[in-house]
């Protein structure tokens, strides 16, 4: 085991996915368009919800940009109840703790992630986070990890950033640390990222 654990949210210790393509699929709805839920997950599984707009927005040139983001948002945040933490985050979680190590958040999700995790009383493993509202720039930069871990004084040989796709693994070398990819659907190609370890359960980053 690593000591240092710096752990992504969406996707990683929550499946939130679900109420995220509901709320795409719902914003775009509202303005003509119908997507199909199963390759809009493929596409922000394997990229992102911003690559998603990105794309369509270039396919439908005439969509309301603004009105988009502030319908998803507002489906999304309607949509939080449904985040259920991924089997095993909780004892992950205690097993690091318990063991000596130390958990870290970096996500792009805003403040309701650490909202999420009191609601479910996990907010307590963690020692520190970094959310979008700290307004660091986005993965793979990994400004937000050098952040923490010259904060903490930690030493990177100790540290991992675990992730489900390739930017978070990205973001962990381009901070001189490991990278774990959780992948369980086994949607994403690890080749061009190389995680030190790909996984299909959390299970597996305590044996």
């Amino acid at each position: 085991m690593y000591q240092n654990y710096f752990f992504d949210f969406d996707g990683t210790l929550y499946d939130t996915y679900g109420g995220m393509v509901s709320a795409f699929v719902s914003a775009f709805e509202n303005q003509g368009i119908k997507l199909d839920k199963i390759e809009t997950y493929r596409l922000m599984r394997v990229e992102s919800v911003r690559y998603c707009f990105a794309l369509l927005k270039e396919k439908y040139p005439k969509l309301d940009e603004k009105k988009l983001h502030e319908d998803y948002h507002f489906f999304e945040k309607g949509n939080q109840e449904l985040a259920e933490p991924f089997d095993f985050a909780g004892k992950v979680l205690e097993t690091i703790q318990t063991s000596g190590g130390q958990s870290f958040l970096l996500t792009h999700r805003d403040e309701s992630a650490k909202e999420i995790l009191k609601r479910d009383g996990l907010l307590e493993y963690f020692k520190d986070f970094v959310t979008a509202d700290d307004n660091f720039k986005r993965k793979p930069d990994p400004e937000s990890l050098d952040y923490l871990l010259d904060k903490h004084q930690i030493d990177r040989k100790t540290a991992v950033m675990v992730g489900d796709r390739t930017l978070d693994v990205d973001a962990g070398h381009n901070a001189g640390i490991a990278g774990i990819l959780f992948d369980p659907d086994g949607l994403i190609k690890a080749d061009s990222c190389r995680p030190e370890q790909q996984i299909k359960t959390l299970k597996e980053l305590i044996g």
